[in-house]
């Protein structure tokens, strides 16, 4: 566990080294879909800012919400929070994603749910019995 921590340390603090030579979005999913671990962990929390390209970035975000790396499919349900409304078409995926076996990817589509459609989040709860808000 402490050395997940210092590689998510790691890319956040040295993820961007080349900034200055931004990948396009395109690029992004390419890497989402291909890279290593650490492309596509910098791929997912790049893409979510790409709110004027949402068409394309939506179906990248979504797939990432089923990728082995637990960090990485989080980081997906939290950016398609982020895009807010704009994401609607992602609630059936959040809403297989509250059956994640990590607790942070559920509470995460949670909230994301709750941030594209209000009335969706209810109904997401209410159709989860025996589950305890751990």
């Amino acid at each position: 566990m402490r050395h997940r921590i210092y590689f998510l340390l790691f890319v956040g603090l040295f993820g961007c080294i080349g900034c200055g030579s931004e990948k396009s979005t395109n690029e992004l999913i390419a890497d989402l879909s291909k890279g290593g671990e650490k492309e596509r962990f910098v791929a997912v929390r790049s893409l979510t800012s790409r709110t004027g390209e949402v068409e394309k970035v939506l179906p990248a975000l979504i797939a990432a919400l089923k990728d082995k790396e637990d960090d990485i499919r989080l980081s997906a349900a939290i950016g398609l929070g982020v895009l807010g409304e704009q994401a609607k078409e992602a609630i059936p995926a959040l809403q297989a994603a509250l059956h994640d076996q990590d607790a942070r990817i559920r509470r995460a589509a949670g909230v994301a749910i709750n941030r594209i459609d209000p009335s969706q989040a209810k109904l997401s709860t209410a159709k989860k019995p025996g589950r305890s808000k751990s």
